[in-house]
């Protein structure tokens, strides 16, 4: 059985302009291949909604998880949850579970829990809500969307809420090679031996050290005895 698949899209126009960078697409890439699901694609939009919603759709239909970070606050660019309910077609409203969680979090903080801060409870209809143990507010997921925060610490306790829920596949293991050579000099035999391992995947990222050229060869894939074997192979031609 192939192991599912998963993609994340990162909301924020602070992401698009520079001026915040996203730590969350590795983070998330990293606990994805520990629970066997493999991350196949990642994009990046800004705070519009028709491009949230064309996003979210496409990533739906092709993947078996989506998963998104940011625009779930209570500013007015935090438009989010309104475009999770235009790609799903629902309503959306302040939900009372949501709400009380809130309330309860800022009587205890001793602030006002004003207009805006309730606009985190805005979610859509049929939605489940992930847990934020962080801030209290929470996320939400719709099918196999799931729908979280954009801060580095809030998105990773939403993911450690929403990992188990979801049914992984074979650890996804890597073995890796570091080679004193440039790509152009082990291209053709890396892709040879590449062939010959068709459920496994080879990579390679070149590097620059004192001046020399390297390269560091991966190996990934669910077969640890493949894997060896391909590593073995590629020791004798390279060392």
């Amino acid at each position: 059985m192939q192991n599912p698949t998963a993609a994340m899209l990162v909301i924020g126009d602070e992401i698009l302009s520079g001026r915040t960078r996203d730590s969350n697409m590795h983070f998330l890439a990293g606990e994805l291949t520990k629970h066997g699901v493999r991350m196949m694609e990642a994009r990046v939009v800004g705070d519009d909604q028709s491009a949230i919603v064309a996003a979210v759709n496409e990533l739906r239909a092709r993947w078996d998880h989506v998963f998104t970070s940011g625009g779930i606050g209570p500013t007015h660019d935090d438009i989010t949850a309104d475009a999770m309910a235009a790609a799903f077609g629902v309503s959306i409203d302040h939900r009372e579970d949501a709400m009380a969680l809130l309330q309860a979090h800022y009587d205890r903080s001793g602030l006002p829990f004003n207009e805006a801060r309730q606009r985190m409870a805005r979610i859509p209809a049929g939605a489940r809500l992930i847990d934020n143990p962080v801030s209290t507010a929470p996320g939400f997921s719709l099918e196999n969307v799931y729908v979280m925060a954009g801060v580095p610490k809030i998105f990773e306790a939403m993911v450690a809420s929403v990992m188990p829920t979801i049914t992984g596949g074979a650890p996804l293991l890597s073995q890796s090679l570091r080679v004193e050579r440039g790509e152009g000099d082990i291209a053709e035999a890396f892709g040879k031996l590449a062939m010959r391992f068709p459920d496994l995947s080879m990579g390679s990222y070149p590097f620059i050290h004192n001046g020399a050229h390297g390269t560091n060869l991966v190996i990934r894939g669910t077969d640890a005895g493949q894997i060896d074997l391909a590593m073995g192979e590629l020791v004798r031609l390279f060392k």
